[in-house]
């Protein structure tokens, strides 16, 4: 089954371009694949501002979020897997949604114990 979890980030980033917000996301770096400038690294983590604004060639599709923007002056490309997006939010209000770690999630189920009853 598709994950909801692109669908949502376009809406979301959709909602906000048109009532003036402007749309981030914290991206979880410990995820593979994640192409961001290093210096702006903190804790694993880093925001991106994904506005139309801000960005160049922006895509957001069911893979991935890419596109280019200026990091101190300098152009450069990142690229976000889907997977690695823990929230989407309005940099004025903090309204956004935050997404399970579905990598988390999965483990969490394997870990869990079965629910079994011994019959006599």
């Amino acid at each position: 089954m598709l994950s909801v979890t692109p669908y949502l980030i376009r809406a979301y980033h959709e909602w906000m371009q048109d009532s003036n917000l402007t749309p981030h996301i914290l991206v979880d770096l410990l995820n593979s694949g994640v192409i961001v400038p290093k210096p702006f690294i903190q804790q694993d983590k880093i925001v991106l501002n994904i506005s139309n604004d801000a960005t160049q060639s922006l895509s957001i599709n069911n893979k991935a979020i890419s596109f280019k923007a200026r990091f101190s002056g300098k152009s450069q490309d990142v690229y976000v897997p889907i997977d690695a997006i823990l929230t989407i939010y309005a940099g004025e209000n903090g309204e956004g949604m935050l997404f399970k770690n579905e990598d988390a999630a999965t483990q969490a189920e394997n870990n869990k114990k079965p629910n079994l009853t011994i019959l006599e």
